[in-house]
């Protein structure tokens, strides 16, 4: 599971290093082999390649007539561009990825369990603060399944 939050660099190419604590982990799951693909949010999403090909299966499944499915595959698997470690444990942002993220020089990586989200630092700054803002820990409604659920 990948958890956490790690402030990193873009250098000049688009390339970021993998913190230390996951490039293991990746290694050993797949190879070092990733996808890179667009969310909603205006981040990016990273997925070990065995975990991408499970969310590729379930939206090409998608019925095809749905008009709200045909837009989820064409962000997701449109956007979906492998990518891997190079010897220095980096990989490479293509260019269209971080211009849909606005990616800069300082990004955010955020641990989500199976994935990854890549931000733009101050993106990632101001969308925290604004799910802050939003409502109080008292206000917040939580979908049945985590109700159950203790912090």
């Amino acid at each position: 599971m990948f958890r956490g939050v790690a402030n990193l660099n873009l250098d000049v190419k688009g390339r970021m290093a993998i913190p230390a604590r996951y490039r293991e982990q990746l290694m050993a799951e797949c190879d070092g082999q990733l996808v890179v693909t667009v969310d909603r949010d205006r981040c990016l999403l990273i997925y070990p390649l065995p975990e991408w090909e499970n969310i590729e299966q379930a939206l090409v499944r998608l019925p095809s007539l749905n008009p709200q499915a045909r837009k989820l595959q064409r962000l997701l698997i449109g956007h979906a561009t492998e990518t891997g470690f190079d010897s220095q444990g980096r990989i490479l942002i293509p260019t269209p990825l971080r211009e849909f993220a606005s990616l800069g020089k300082k990004v955010v990586l955020i641990g989500q369990g199976r994935r990854f989200e890549l931000w733009d630092e101050q993106g990632w700054s101001t969308s925290r603060d604004g799910w802050l803002q939003e409502r109080s820990d008292e206000e917040l409604e939580l979908p049945e399944a985590l109700s159950s659920l203790s912090f």
